[in-house]
């Protein structure tokens, strides 16, 4: 594949993951005020730091590529987030919540991964050394969150159901 192709195939990526933080950045305060484990609580605001970094080395990315494309939008995590919505608001009780968001967080979290592990893998063959290593990093980072939320969810199911 030519540079320039591989290049363009980069940006349109980095601007569908751009546009993914949108969506997690606006989602992630109505989230965190629905869950009521104080260890899922934690590992949202964690998450919410988390990509707030996440987001800042997608945009060093995309600078070094030449700037975002002309789709502005991420319909997968919009997907997502409209499912969020329906789980949360569909809970019959407070444990069935913080499980359903931790099920749907972990959707996120494995679309991030591999997004996370592809651009990695395209930004080193591109000779974009920086942002391959920033996307381990994040890759790294994805994959410790979905653990911690597979441990958190454990701890709820041991559990009596909460009120």
């Amino acid at each position: 594949m030519a540079d320039d192709n591989l290049k363009a195939l980069i940006a349109q990526g980095l601007t569908a993951m751009h546009a993914g933080t949108k969506v997690a950045e606006g989602a992630t305060q109505e989230i965190q005020d629905d869950a009521r484990s104080p260890e899922l609580r934690q590992a949202l605001e964690q998450g919410s730091q988390q990509s707030r970094q996440w987001a800042q080395r997608i945009e060093q990315a995309l600078t070094e590529v030449g700037g975002p494309t002309s789709e502005n939008s991420n319909p997968i995590l919009e997907a997502h987030y409209e499912v969020s919505k329906r789980i949360r608001g569909q809970a019959p009780d407070d444990q069935s919540r913080d499980l359903g968001i931790i099920a749907n967080g972990q959707l996120a979290l494995h679309y991030w991964i591999a997004a996370f592990g592809t651009m990695r893998n395209y930004c080193e063959k591109a000779g974009m050394s920086q942002a391959a290593q920033n996307f381990r990093q994040c890759l790294d980072e994805a994959k410790q969150a979905d653990e911690r939320h597979n441990e958190i969810a454990e701890q709820l199911l041991r559990r009596p159901a909460m009120a």
